[in-house]
């Protein structure tokens, strides 16, 4: 059974950057999508980027276009998530998920993933 765990997580200020990593065991890795959720105190969780089985697409909820940026390196079974301009509203824990397919037609739909990590937390200070 694949296992996905993050890393990266920590407290920040405002403005500052972070980024979550995300290792996946196996071999299958490059062949699917990956994308990136957080959950915030009180609140569903959410996704907030996408990306297809090589990087050529990507994805990303409209309140973090511009700051975030999804990425993925086959060759080490790893997805990242780079966070610039980070605000207290990202306060979250944040996890990855693997996709059921190669890529992706609602990136937004969990329903479209099988697979999740525990999570890292981030903590954006004001």
């Amino acid at each position: 059974q694949v296992q996905l765990v993050e890393s990266g997580g920590g407290l920040v200020q405002a403005g500052g950057s972070l980024r979550v990593s995300c290792v996946v065991s196996g071999r299958t890795f490059s062949m699917y999508g990956m994308g990136w959720f957080r959950q915030a105190p009180g609140k569903e969780r959410e996704s907030i980027a996408a990306i297809s089985w090589n990087g050529g697409a990507t994805y990303y909820k409209d309140s973090v276009k511009g700051r975030f940026t999804i990425s993925r390196d086959n060759a080490k079974n790893t997805v990242y998530l780079q966070m610039n301009s980070l605000k207290p509203e990202d306060t979250a824990v944040y996890y990855c998920a693997r996709g059921r397919l190669s890529t992706f037609r609602d990136s937004s739909s969990e329903e479209e993933f099988v697979s999740w990590g525990q999570g890292t937390q981030v903590t954006v200070s004001s």
